[in-house]
C-alpha cells in the first residue's frame, strides 16, 4: 500500500522548506505526490524526494484543457521526461466531458497511445473534480478500459460535497447550502439537514469506490475532509480540510459547539480499508491532500536548516500544516 502526502512548499520561503518537508515526510514515513507546474519545476522537487524507493506522483495543473492539443502535449512532455521516476500523473476531469463524450474518450485514448508508444509504465489519473454525475464518471473510465495507462483518482472531498448538496436540495429546495457559514442567523433552522447530508457522504463515496472497482483498475485517491459551512484554509474551500478538524458554531449541537466533518477521525480508516479490499494492495495508492490549516508549531529538530533566517513565521507556519499531515497520518497506522 502506497501513501503520500501532498509535497509543496505552500509559503513564501526558500529551498529550507522543501527541505523541512522532506525531513517531516521521512520521520512519518511518507511518500511524495508533488504540485508542479512545469516541468522543470518537477525536476527541482524531486532533489527533495523523502523516500528514494517510494513511488512518487505528479499532480498536473488544474488549468489543463484535454481538448486542446497543447495541452496534450504538455501532459506528454511530463510523462516522457518523468515517466521512470514518477508513478501516476494525476489530471482534473472536464465538466464538458458529459456534453462532449466521444470526444473526450478519444483525447484519453490519444493519450494512453502517446504512453504506450513511449513504454511508459506510469500511469495518468483522472480526479474526480469538476462534480460529474459518479455515474458519468464512471462511464467515462469504462469507455478507456482497455487503456492500461488510464485511470481514476477519487478525490474524498469532491465526491463528498456534491453528495452533501445534493442530499441538501431534496430536503430544502431553493436554499443554497454553500451560502450558509457558521454565523448565518437562521443556521439553526437548517443544521440538522446540513448535519444529515454531511452523513451521507460517506455512503455515496463507497458506492462510488465499488463502482470503480468492476473496470478492474489501480485506483488513486485524494485523502481530504469537507463540510459546506467550511470556507478555512488559504484558498476558501469548503475541502481539503483534515479529517481532526470540526467546524465551529455559536450554537450546541449534539452537547457541542461544533459541527462533524463528512467523514471524521474514523473516515480514512473506513476509506482506506475499503479500497484495499476492493483493489488489493497493489491497486490502490493514497494521498492525505490536506491544505494548510492556520498554526505555527517551533521548528525544533529542524531550526537548523533555517539557521539563515532572521523571520521564522513561515517556517514555523509550514512545521505546523506538516503536524497535520503527519497527525493524519498516524491515523492508519
Amino acid at each position: 500500500m502506497i501513501i503520500s502526502g501532498l509535497f509543496d512548499k505552500k509559503f513564501e520561503g526558500d529551498d529550507a522548506l522543501l527541505r523541512l518537508a522532506s525531513l517531516r515526510f521521512r520521520q512519518a514515513g511518507l511518500g511524495a505526490e508533488f504540485n508542479p507546474v512545469t516541468p522543470e519545476e518537477l525536476s527541482h522537487l524531486l532533489q527533495f524526494n523523502p523516500l528514494k524507493d517510494a513511488p512518487v506522483f505528479a499532480h498536473l495543473p488544474r488549468d489543463l484543457n484535454l481538448f486542446r492539443q497543447a495541452d496534450r502535449d504538455r501532459v506528454l512532455e511530463f510523462a516522457v521526461g518523468f515517466g521512470d521516476r514518477v508513478r501516476g500523473f494525476i489530471v482534473h476531469d472536464q465538466r464538458e466531458s458529459v456534453d462532449r463524450f466521444e470526444d473526450y474518450t478519444n483525447v484519453l485514448r490519444e493519450l494512453a497511445h502517446g504512453f504506450e508508444k513511449e513504454g511508459l509504465l506510469s500511469r495518468l489519473f483522472i480526479e474526480y473534480a469538476s462534480g460529474l454525475a459518479p455515474g458519468d464518471y464512471v462511464r467515462l473510465l469504462e469507455a478507456v478500459r482497455e487503456h492500461e495507462h488510464i485511470s481514476a483518482c477519487i478525490d474524498t472531498g469532491h465526491v463528498g460535497l456534491r453528495q452533501v448538496k445534493n442530499h441538501f436540495s431534496e430536503r430544502r429546495p431553493g436554499r443554497r447550502l454553500f451560502r450558509l457559514r457558521p454565523d448565518s442567523p437562521d443556521l439553526l433552522a437548517y443544521i440538522d439537514d446540513i448535519q444529515a447530508a454531511v452523513d451521507s457522504a460517506l455512503d455515496a463515496l463507497l458506492s462510488l469506490m465499488a463502482a470503480l472497482a468492476e473496470i478492474g483498475k489501480p485506483v488513486h485517491f485524494h485523502l481530504h475532509d469537507g463540510h459546506p459551512l467550511s470556507n478555512a484554509g488559504p484558498f476558501g474551500l469548503s475541502d481539503h480540510l483534515s479529517f481532526l478538524a470540526r467546524i465551529p458554531v455559536p450554537v450546541a449541537y449534539d452537547g457541542k459547539e461544533s459541527l462533524s466533518l463528512m467523514y471524521g477521525p474514523a473516515g480514512p480508516s473506513k476509506i482506506v480499508s475499503e479500497a484495499l479490499r476492493l483493489f488489493g494492495p497493489d491497486g490502490a495508492s493514497f494521498t492525505w491532500e490536506i491544505h494548510p490549516p492556520e498554526g505555527r508549531l517551533p521548528l525544533g529538530d529542524a531550526e537548523h536548516l533555517f539557521r539563515h533566517w532572521e523571520d521564522k513565521t513561515n517556517a514555523e507556519r509550514m512545521n505546523y500544516w506538516l503536524s497535520v499531515l503527519h497527525d493524519n497520518h498516524m491515523l492508519l497506522v
